[in-house]
């Protein structure tokens, strides 16, 4: 077996910067194409409805056979003529419907280039990818917000048109050029993908060796015995709770606008409405560095689970202060205590990184885990913040930050029970792989002859296989 190259400094930062320059020149490319895809159906929020949860699952099933340049694409159009449509509702059950619909295809997107990123990139660059484009996913609703504050108040009524009916128009038609781009710049599967201008032959024959060196697998044929198999695992129960617990630790970052407001009084006003927006905004900058951080961190040390326990135990601490500290004592305490509410924000990358490779051997399974993370996150999302956080109990919200850490301590717990299963599994193919090899070489010893060389070189081998030591 070749030996693995010293990592150079630099490639702490960049783990391309270690590679032979084909494969820096490809990966480049491969980046360009996949992750500057990130900011494109996070216009609007109509995206959080019944056919998101609906959608993502069916959808990550049929990217495994339908081509990724086409599907991912095709419904990003579907999206924004969707959108269009919104501006000509009727009425609200019309709304509601095209809403609907709207959710439906957005749910192709998140999971589905979650998956792609996972066919393509290796273990010290995958999370780096697949956290960068969950960072321009969360930038999206950001950078969208002030783009369409600017349409409604320039656009409204003009041509007849309520300003909210410009902003759905306005977000379409930014999103059919770039979908259009999609179907030239999106690439498909290494095991599907053509040669072309962005991808040469032998740029796909270097992307199928990557993924074979790592056993990352190709999709096969779905029989009866393969989709039961997705249940018959740890890795669907597991990592999708992981997921889910992951998605709703964070929900303590929604009161600092509600602690802000509560100091003003009838007669006193001691915070703006202008300030009360923008001061919680630096709990979405804290998120992105520290997902960045995660990223490169869990990269470079070629594991997903510290940076899991670190966030989860920092997101633990915020939480007990926040519910153990009165409101209106300590002040900068609180405020700087709040800006770390986001801290487990970026965990989403990691965590799908880690189902990439924890299925890479089965890429049906791969893209149902994956999809089934997001989807049942989501679900449980939709009620349990109202439960931990009811309006009413804002922003002092004791029990929603007990219970927040709770969630953080559990979401160790599970990312710890999935570590050692990981390790046990591992053992026990490396047991097998050794006896396969031992069997092997005995089969061969009872074929041959009594040739006395032969012999030697043979036991020589079953002493290697058995005293790794003696390497």
């Amino acid at each position: 077996m070749s030996k693995t190259p010293p990592r150079t400094l630099g490639s702490y930062f960049w783990d391309t910067w270690n590679k032979p320059p084909e494969e820096r020149r490809f990966l480049a490319k491969l980046d360009a194409c996949l992750l500057s895809h990130g900011n494109e159906l996070n216009y609007i929020t109509t995206a959080w409805t019944c056919g998101y949860v609906i959608g993502q699952i069916p959808s990550n099933m049929l990217i495994t056979r339908i081509k990724p340049s086409i599907w991912i694409p095709l419904m990003e159009v579907i999206w924004s003529v969707l959108t269009m449509t919104l501006a000509s509702a009727k009425n609200f059950k019309g709304l509601v419907v095209i809403r609907f619909f709207v959710g439906l295809a957005e749910s192709s997107f998140y999971p589905s280039i979650q998956y792609v990123i996972g066919s393509w990139y290796k273990p010290d660059e995958l999370g780096k990818r697949a956290c960068i484009f969950h960072t321009a996913s969360a930038l999206g609703p950001m950078i969208s917000g002030f783009l369409q504050a600017g349409a409604y108040d320039g656009l409204n009524n003009k041509l007849g048109l309520a300003g909210w009916k410009w902003l759905f128009i306005i977000d379409g038609i930014i999103t059919i050029p770039i979908a259009f781009l999609g179907f030239f710049i999106i690439p498909d599967l290494p095991s599907n993908t053509r040669p072309s201008a962005f991808y040469t032959a032998d740029e796909i024959a270097l992307a199928q060796r990557r993924m074979e060196e790592i056993g990352r697998k190709p999709p096969s044929p779905y029989t009866k015995k393969k989709v039961l198999g997705f249940f018959k695992t740890w890795h669907l129960y597991l990592l999708t709770l992981l997921y889910i617990l992951f998605n709703n630790g964070a929900n303590p970052s929604t009161s600092m606008i509600f602690w802000l407001k509560s100091f003003n009084t009838s007669e006193h006003t001691v915070y703006t409405v202008a300030q009360i927006n923008t001061y919680p905004l630096p709990i979405y900058a804290v998120q992105v560095v520290t997902t960045l951080v995660w990223a490169w961190w869990s990269d470079a040390v070629r594991a997903r689970w510290p940076p899991i326990l670190f966030a989860g135990t920092w997101n633990i601490v915020t939480c007990i202060v926040l519910a153990a500290s009165p409101l209106y004592t300590h002040i900068t305490r609180r405020w700087i205590f709040y800006y770390f509410t986001l801290v487990t924000g970026g965990l989403s990358g990691l965590i799908l990184a880690w189902a990439n490779e924890l299925t890479g051997h089965d890429s049906e399974k791969r893209a149902f885990v994956i999809a089934s993370c997001n989807t049942f996150a989501y679900v449980i999302q939709t009620w349990l913040p109202i439960v931990l956080f009811p309006q009413v109990e804002q922003p002092r919200v004791f029990k929603g930050n007990v219970a927040s850490a709770g969630i953080s301590f559990a979401m160790i717990c599970t990312a710890l029970t999935i570590l050692a299963l990981q390790r046990r599994d591992a053992r026990r193919a490396g047991v097998k792989a050794d006896s396969g090899a031992r069997d092997d070489v005995g089969s061969k010893l009872d074929g041959e002859e009594e040739d006395g060389d032969f012999k030697m070189d043979a036991a020589e081998q079953i002493i290697e296989i058995e005293s790794p030591i003696a390497k």
